[in-house]
């Protein structure tokens, strides 16, 4: 098994197991320092307790596709590469021990990544893993029981180098419920993180509204280690509670990476029941490219090989105003 964040150049395919799986491994490696901090007013009461210290920040995302070639998987060597994640026009599930069989003549390395899946119950973190992984995306709300983690692989091609890389990602998803009950839970999902995914609904303006906190939370401890943001249900915009200029502020705030997904279930084949793999990918291909992206950038920072510009601090507390739409 490859340490999380490290580089591997076989593509020999390992034993079997099952996706999505149970509680997996957590070695990985640890990042530069930096984290993004909490916003804080800049003006203290004399009467108010101070404000924590701020963590160094860490550097900024970089601009989308100047580290990832961001049309690749559609050019006819990605589609050569993209199809060692299909079987017959299906994705292949990979369990924690699994990986892609490439021709002899092919030889990529392959960066691994651990990433927690972070949100309120609801906003749909199982279901953007399995629209990720090519699974069926749930009809009806089910909170997840315990911890799960599902394996998706995305090659990608470096802009510097003109390298494919196959990317790794340990998406571990676990139940709100699971989190508030077990005290263990939270801390073993974070162990060795290298990304962390905070989701919304775009139907639900609480959970928007619950970003700082779940940032605070969940990463207000772990220095240099990525994070973005999701909108679930962005196809249902006609309900939206969040509306463009809160989006442009947070932005704003943060300066985090804000991608949008949809929740509907995917393309099928002809024969009306198997998900079409190949349309699923170009659904899912800004997410896998955005994250392989950051995560390769901030291995690069974390290396000495790029410059690390620091991040500004948040203008405003939360960088979310209380208007709706």
């Amino acid at each position: 098994m490859t340490p999380r964040g490290g580089v591997r150049g076989d593509t020999e395919e390992g034993a079997l197991g099952t996706a999505p799986s149970a509680l997996g491994e957590a070695e990985g490696t640890k990042r530069g320092p930096g984290s993004l901090s909490p916003p804080w007013p800049a003006f203290q009461h004399p009467c108010r307790p101070a404000p924590p210290p701020r963590v160094p920040s860490m550097a900024r995302p970089p601009a989308p596709g100047s580290a990832i070639v961001p049309d690749w998987h559609e050019s006819p060597e990605g589609k050569e590469f993209l199809a060692c994640v299909l079987r017959r026009s299906r994705r292949r599930l990979f369990g924690l021990l699994e990986r892609p069989v490439l021709p002899p003549s092919v030889a990529i390395d392959t960066a691994s990544y651990k990433v927690f899946v972070s949100g309120k119950s609801g906003v749909g973190k199982t279901a953007l893993v399995a629209k990720l992984a090519g699974l069926e995306v749930p009809t009806a709300h089910h909170e997840t029981i315990g911890i799960q983690t599902t394996v998706v692989f995305w090659p990608a091609k470096l802009q510097a180098s003109d390298r494919v890389v196959m990317f790794r990602f340990e998406f571990w998803d676990c139940g709100e419920a699971a989190l508030r009950k077990f005290d263990h839970m939270l801390p073993a999902c974070k162990e060795n993180t290298d990304a962390f995914l905070f989701l919304f609904s775009f139907t639900d303006r609480a959970s928007f509204e619950d970003l700082p906190g779940q940032l605070a939370r969940v990463a207000g401890e772990t220095p240099a280690v990525v994070r973005m943001v999701i909108g679930s249900k962005f196809d249902q915009y006609m309900h939206t509670d969040v509306p463009e200029r809160d989006l442009t502020a947070f932005r704003q705030a943060w300066e985090l990476p804000l991608l949008r997904v949809k929740s509907v279930p995917g393309r099928r084949l002809a024969d009306g029941r198997t998900l079409d793999g190949w349309a699923g990918l170009a659904d899912v291909a800004h997410v896998l490219n955005g994250l392989a992206e950051q995560l390769w950038h901030q291995d690069q920072v974390a290396a000495g090989l790029l410059p690390n510009p620091q991040r500004a601090p948040p203008a405003e507390e939360g960088g979310i105003t209380s208007g709706h739409p």
